[in-house]
Protein backbone atom coordinates (compact mmCIF):
# COMPACT_ATOMS: atom_id res chain seq x y z
CA UNK A 1 0.00 0.00 0.00
CA UNK A 2 1.53 3.25 -1.23
CA UNK A 3 1.37 6.51 1.51
CA UNK A 4 0.12 9.73 0.11
CA UNK A 5 2.22 12.68 -0.74
CA UNK A 6 2.28 15.63 1.13
CA UNK A 7 2.26 18.30 -1.03
CA UNK A 8 4.93 21.44 -0.15
CA UNK A 9 3.05 24.57 -0.13
CA UNK A 10 4.45 27.28 -2.43
CA UNK A 11 7.31 29.87 -1.24
CA UNK A 12 4.15 32.71 -1.61
CA UNK A 13 1.46 30.83 0.38
CA UNK A 14 4.60 30.64 2.81
CA UNK A 15 5.44 34.19 2.85
CA UNK A 16 1.61 35.61 3.01
CA UNK A 17 1.29 33.15 6.09
CA UNK A 18 4.49 35.17 7.78
CA UNK A 19 3.13 38.08 6.82
CA UNK A 20 -0.22 37.38 8.52
CA UNK A 21 1.34 35.97 11.26
CA UNK A 22 3.55 38.96 12.19
CA UNK A 23 0.78 41.35 11.88
CA UNK A 24 -1.25 39.05 14.40
CA UNK A 25 1.70 39.09 16.56
CA UNK A 26 1.62 43.26 16.68
CA UNK A 27 -2.21 42.97 17.29
CA UNK A 28 -1.76 40.75 19.96
CA UNK A 29 -0.89 43.26 22.83
CA UNK A 30 -3.57 45.16 24.89
CA UNK A 31 -1.70 48.41 24.30
CA UNK A 32 -0.57 47.97 20.84
CA UNK A 33 -4.27 47.06 19.73
CA UNK A 34 -5.67 50.43 21.15
CA UNK A 35 -2.67 52.28 19.53
CA UNK A 36 -3.77 50.82 16.51
CA UNK A 37 -7.47 51.48 16.39
CA UNK A 38 -6.77 54.73 17.57
CA UNK A 39 -4.49 55.08 14.65
CA UNK A 40 -7.53 53.93 12.41
CA UNK A 41 -8.66 57.53 12.87
CA UNK A 42 -5.89 58.89 11.30
CA UNK A 43 -1.78 59.83 12.23
CA UNK A 44 -1.33 61.43 15.28
CA UNK A 45 2.29 61.81 17.42
CA UNK A 46 3.01 60.29 20.25
CA UNK A 47 2.08 63.33 22.32
CA UNK A 48 -1.47 63.30 21.26
CA UNK A 49 -1.37 59.31 21.67
CA UNK A 50 -0.60 59.40 25.30
CA UNK A 51 -3.59 61.99 26.24
CA UNK A 52 -6.10 60.04 24.10
CA UNK A 53 -5.34 56.29 25.55
CA UNK A 54 -3.44 57.33 28.56
CA UNK A 55 -0.51 54.93 28.26
CA UNK A 56 2.55 56.41 29.33
CA UNK A 57 5.28 57.67 27.38
CA UNK A 58 8.09 54.75 28.18
CA UNK A 59 5.21 52.09 27.24
CA UNK A 60 3.79 54.21 24.46
CA UNK A 61 7.62 54.18 22.76
CA UNK A 62 8.26 51.23 23.38
CA UNK A 63 5.26 49.68 22.07
CA UNK A 64 5.35 52.15 18.89
CA UNK A 65 8.98 50.73 18.14
CA UNK A 66 7.77 47.05 17.90
CA UNK A 67 4.83 48.34 15.85
CA UNK A 68 7.46 49.99 13.42
CA UNK A 69 9.40 47.11 13.42
CA UNK A 70 6.82 44.20 12.14
CA UNK A 71 5.95 47.46 9.56
CA UNK A 72 2.27 48.07 11.16
CA UNK A 73 3.23 51.72 11.15
CA UNK A 74 5.28 54.28 8.80
CA UNK A 75 6.46 57.63 10.06
CA UNK A 76 6.84 60.74 9.15
CA UNK A 77 8.92 63.69 10.87
CA UNK A 78 8.24 67.30 11.85
CA UNK A 79 10.42 69.14 13.82
CA UNK A 80 10.59 67.32 16.85
CA UNK A 81 7.81 65.04 16.25
CA UNK A 82 7.27 61.78 14.70
CA UNK A 83 3.88 61.11 13.71
CA UNK A 84 2.31 57.82 13.58
CA UNK A 85 -0.26 55.87 10.73
CA UNK A 86 -1.50 52.86 9.46
CA UNK A 87 0.00 52.77 5.19
CA UNK A 88 -1.28 48.97 4.91
CA UNK A 89 -4.65 49.08 3.60
CA UNK A 90 -5.13 45.07 4.60
CA UNK A 91 -4.09 46.49 8.18
CA UNK A 92 -6.87 48.37 8.17
CA UNK A 93 -9.64 46.41 7.33
CA UNK A 94 -8.29 44.32 9.95
CA UNK A 95 -8.34 46.67 12.08
CA UNK A 96 -11.79 47.65 11.26
CA UNK A 97 -13.31 43.65 10.70
CA UNK A 98 -12.18 43.83 14.47
CA UNK A 99 -14.16 46.97 15.31
CA UNK A 100 -17.13 45.47 14.01
CA UNK A 101 -16.88 42.25 15.57
CA UNK A 102 -15.63 43.65 19.58
CA UNK A 103 -16.26 46.97 20.13
CA UNK A 104 -19.48 47.95 21.49
CA UNK A 105 -22.10 49.47 19.32
CA UNK A 106 -24.33 52.60 20.61
CA UNK A 107 -27.60 51.30 18.54
CA UNK A 108 -26.90 47.51 20.91
CA UNK A 109 -27.08 49.29 24.17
Amino acid sequence: MSQPRTQELPDDMRKAAQAAADVLRGLANDDRLLLMCQLTQGEACVTQLEERLGIHQPTLSQQLGVMRRLNLVATRREGKQIFYRIEDERVLSLLNTLYTLYCPHPEEE
